[in-house]
């Protein structure tokens, strides 16, 4: 027997609703929008770069808020077939490659972001594995092209490899908080940790 009709993942609920009438693809930008708000992320004239970033959502809040004089780079396995506005690039490639030359191509930045998931199998366990493998990677690239100062936002599963985690960004920021925005669905396991000033490299 199926049991579609109890998936809260296939009905629009508010946040869908108000992200499609303010032209968003996706309710994931009002997660952004909090994020900002409680740690006044974006100024105008920053350097972002947004991984895994189809189909496009944060980009697009992001690009209105560094914008005119900022610039973003939004790169995806994914085609991203929204308009990001002038002051930004949608790339198609491997965001967590650091071989893939595009990714450097505001660097350094001023911001990461990684709203990045795994196609999830129905098996917490290795869900939760996936989206840390998925996490830390996503730091790996943002303390190799963040500038000092920079800040980070990832999504996570919370698992028992969350203290790893926020771990891993204490050692290189000076401030990290966990927030899970009022947008994160309640049968979700989902946070975000936000890293704030990046430390420069020890000599």
């Amino acid at each position: 027997m199926s049991n579609k009709g109890n998936n809260p993942y296939r009905r629009p609920d508010a946040f869908t609703k108000a992200a499609k009438a303010q032209g968003y693809p996706a309710r994931s930008v009002f997660k952004l929008e909090e994020i900002d708000r409680r740690v006044r992320l974006f100024r105008q004239g920053q350097r972002v770069l947004d991984l895994g970033a189809a189909p496009g959502s944060w980009s697009m809040y992001a690009a209105k808020k560094i914008a005119p004089t900022g610039k973003l780079l939004a790169i995806d396995l994914s085609p991203i077939m929204v308009s990001l506005g002038p002051n930004a690039t949608a790339s198609q490639g491997d965001a967590l490659s650091l071989d893939n030359e595009a990714l450097a191509l505001h660097a350094p930045y001023d911001v990461v972001l990684s709203d990045m998931a795994p196609s999830t199998s129905g098996n917490r366990d290795a869900d939760q594995a996936r989206s840390f493998e998925l996490f830390m990677r996503a730091v790996d690239v943002a303390l190799a092209l963040g500038a000092p100062g920079s800040a980070f936002v990832g999504k996570l599963f919370m698992s028992e490899d969350f203290a790893q985690a926020r771990e891993a960004l204490r050692r290189s920021y000076g401030e990290v908080r966990v927030i899970r925005p009022e947008g994160v669905r309640t049968s979700s396991f989902e946070v975000f940790l936000v890293a704030l000033g990046k430390k420069p490299p020890a000599v």
